[in-house]
């Protein structure tokens, strides 16, 4: 994958004590936005970088960039760096082929703060019923997606404001919902990226009903558990393998 396919957003300056923290990390390095997290990759020290721009100086898998920034316990290390999902398409016309990398029709809304996310995919398939959903999600996200197969029904929302604030808050990456949520405005104010079918304004039943971690089919398209979700604003990609830079 090139590296223009690694999209950056803009820093701003550390506090002097986490810059002196951070200098002791390995190369490459990645620079972190409290408000609006994009990574420069760089082959210089954290401290010789405060307050200055950088471009990009070595690539790689992006879970370095991911492991290392869960390790320095930043809040929003999932957000850091992404590749775009057209790039992807471009570049890997041979798995696009095999079906080792599929297209999810373009049937999704975009929700949360987060319009770019990806990360390792845990599966379930509910309908109309989301306790299984906040078991998922009361688990450490790690970085990962939660793909739920709600069976496309449009009768009740299986995530809301709460759910979307405790996927925050536990470090998922992002959620895509095979049906609808509800509390708009709070998951928009959540840093996390959210796809849905659309909204609605009920809650949905509290039975306990459903399977966790077992493929799911959404609108065609196989997505097992563990497979690599890719998703901006032009689509969503599901790849059976992490893929690299």
């Amino acid at each position: 994958m090139a590296l223009s396919s690694l999209r950056l957003l803009r820093t701003i300056s550390f506090p002097p004590l986490t810059l002196r923290f951070l200098s002791s990390i390995p190369v490459p390095q990645l620079l972190y936005h409290s408000q609006n997290p994009g990574p420069f990759i760089q082959s210089r020290p954290f401290d010789s970088l405060y307050g200055k721009k950088g471009g990009i100086r070595s690539s790689g898998s992006l879970s370095w960039i991911f492991r290392e920034a869960q390790s320095l316990g930043l809040r929003r290390w999932r957000n850091m760096a992404f590749l775009a999902t057209a790039e992807i398409c471009d570049t890997n016309t041979a798995l696009l082929g095999s079906g080792d990398l599929r297209v999810l029709p373009p049937m999704f809304q975009m929700y949360g703060q987060c319009r770019a996310f990806s990360g390792p995919i845990s599966t379930i398939k509910v309908f109309e019923d989301n306790v299984l959903v906040r078991e998922l999600l009361e688990t450490r996200g790690g970085g990962r997606v939660l793909v739920i197969d709600g069976g496309g029904s449009m009768r009740c929302a299986l995530v809301g404001g709460n759910l979307g604030q405790l996927a925050q808050n536990m470090g998922w990456a992002g959620i895509v919902v095979n049906g609808c949520i509800r509390d708009v405005d709070e998951i928009n104010g959540c840093d996390i990226g959210v796809r849905a079918l659309t909204s609605h304004p009920m809650k949905s039943n509290k039975r306990g009903h459903g399977d966790k971690h077992v493929p799911i089919n959404i609108a065609g398209t196989l997505i097992r558990e563990g497979e690599w979700l890719y998703a901006d604003s032009d689509g969503i990609l599901i790849s059976t393998s992490e893929l690299s830079i």
